[in-house]
């Protein structure tokens, strides 16, 4: 084995085709590297808005984490912020536990404990208990669905009655697949929501779990007339959470919830409209001019684009020659705002991601304008061996591109609030100015 850390160059991968993506580029091919710069993509619910996080974005609910100790153990940084105080609970699996899968039949009487416990210190009942569940009932094959409803049928009856108990998997080993844990649990949350008459004036903006920060977007739809656009980050109540299924369409923010758009869609009648978060304040003004025409709102865009446009001018005549290095811990996808930063007249020298076969679009373009780009796989072995002697960068954009580059200047770009629209392309400008600015100084 190299001491060297795999990478491709843009050419290289684009003459291989979409086909034929390097196998050191894919996750799940082989033995995969659990980087500390990327510890929050390789566990689902380790950092972030993982799986737990997540399935607490429901108003009024809690969850119990029935788990090895191990597993949970990760929970305890989460539960000492302030609004996850008494929201999550555990049931520890015993060695025999994780053999005979008779965890599952404590399940109840846990439940059972946690809202008596939270009863008794005079506490708010849940709406929702999320049994977050991992890797170990993956390999056991647990139906969880009817783990749910057996649980939720023994509280009918008693003081109980009416909470909900749902599933939420943190199943690392499940990521590849059809249903990875960040697209289940979104399904799981708005499976809650029950149908209810319509608002031809209320818009659902899905995908995220806290609010898109100050984006120009949702004054558009308020301009447009529109007087309820809910995000489940804004919903205080349980009961204000259930008014999402009065919305007239879903705005869709992320590919993630593009499931849980389904669902709605069938089973409440909200159709949905797909927006992506990219850098190319070309393709936003296209998206926003495609929305506009489905939805028959008036959006004018001219000002908030020029603003965009006026920030990438500023950094480009302050650093003209800026190369940039872009990890995938942040809130952009690495190929597409490559892309978009080489488009802009910038360099793009390293990028740290996983290579979906869904992203080869924007590599496909990336090797016309920046053929030597080279792409590393942060999940790839040999990433034990990356030298950082050897990029050109000037900045970092990505909480893992400053692992790898520790004395580059860095813009993590992976706050909690969603950046979005021109809005993004503007701050995120900004940021590297001001970055850059600092280290000049």
């Amino acid at each position: 084995m190299k001491h060297e850390a795999v990478c491709y160059t843009a050419e290289e991968v684009l003459k291989r085709g979409k086909s034929d993506i390097p196998s050191e580029l894919l996750s799940g091919n082989s033995l995969v590297y659990s980087s500390p710069a990327t510890l929050a993509y390789n566990s689902p619910g380790a950092e972030g808005f993982g799986v737990k996080r997540a399935g607490l974005s429901v108003p009024e609910s809690v969850m119990l984490i029935v788990a090895p100790g191990c597993c949970g153990r990760n929970t305890s940084l989460i539960s000492s912020m302030p609004e996850y105080k008494n929201r999550f609970f555990y049931l520890e699996m015993s060695e025999p536990d994780l053999v005979t899968g008779r965890h599952l039949n404590k399940i109840p009487d846990a439940i059972g404990e946690v809202l008596t416990f939270l009863r008794d210190n005079g506490k708010k009942i849940p709406r929702v208990i999320m049994i977050c569940i991992t890797c170990v009932d993956a390999l056991l094959g647990t139906d969880m669905d009817r783990v749910c409803r057996k649980a939720e049928d023994e509280l009918e009856g008693s003081e109980f009655e009416g909470v909900k108990v749902r599933p939420c998997y943190m199943y690392a080993l499940t990521r590849e697949g059809r249903r990875p844990p960040m697209v289940h649990v979104r399904q799981t949350i708005y499976s809650l929501l029950e149908p209810m008459e319509k608002d031809p004036r209320s818009v659902n903006i899905i995908g995220g779990f806290a609010p898109l920060e100050n984006t120009e977007l949702i004054e558009y739809l308020k301009l447009a007339g529109i007087r309820n656009i809910r995000q489940i980050s804004t919903c205080k109540t349980y009961e204000e959470f259930l008014q999402m299924a009065s919305a007239n369409f879903n705005i869709v923010i992320d590919p993630e919830v593009r499931a849980a758009a389904e669902d709605m869609n069938k089973n409440l009648n909200i159709p949905y409209v797909e927006l992506t978060r990219v850098y190319s304040t070309d393709k936003i003004s296209s998206q926003y001019k495609a929305l506009a025409s489905v939805t028959g709102i008036d959006i004018i865009d001219s000002e908030e684009k020029a603003e965009a446009d006026e920030a990438i001018a500023r950094l480009k005549e302050a650093f003209p020659d800026l190369t940039v290095n872009i990890g995938e811990c942040a809130n952009a996808n690495a190929f597409e705002l490559a892309l978009s930063l080489t488009r802009m007249g910038f360099k793009v020298d390293e990028i740290y991601s996983v290579l979906a076969p869904e992203n080869f679009v924007y590599v496909k373009n990336l090797a016309q304008l920046s053929p030597d780009t080279k792409i590393y796989c942060n999940m790839e072995p040999t990433m034990l061996y990356y030298k950082i002697s050897q990029s050109k960068a000037h900045v970092t954009v990505g909480k893992d591109a400053k692992f790898y580059c520790p004395d580059i200047p860095n813009v993590a770009w992976n706050q909690d609030t969603r950046p979005f629209g021109y809005q993004g392309v503007r701050d995120l400008m900004n940021k590297i100015f001001e970055a850059l600015t600092e280290a000049k100084a």
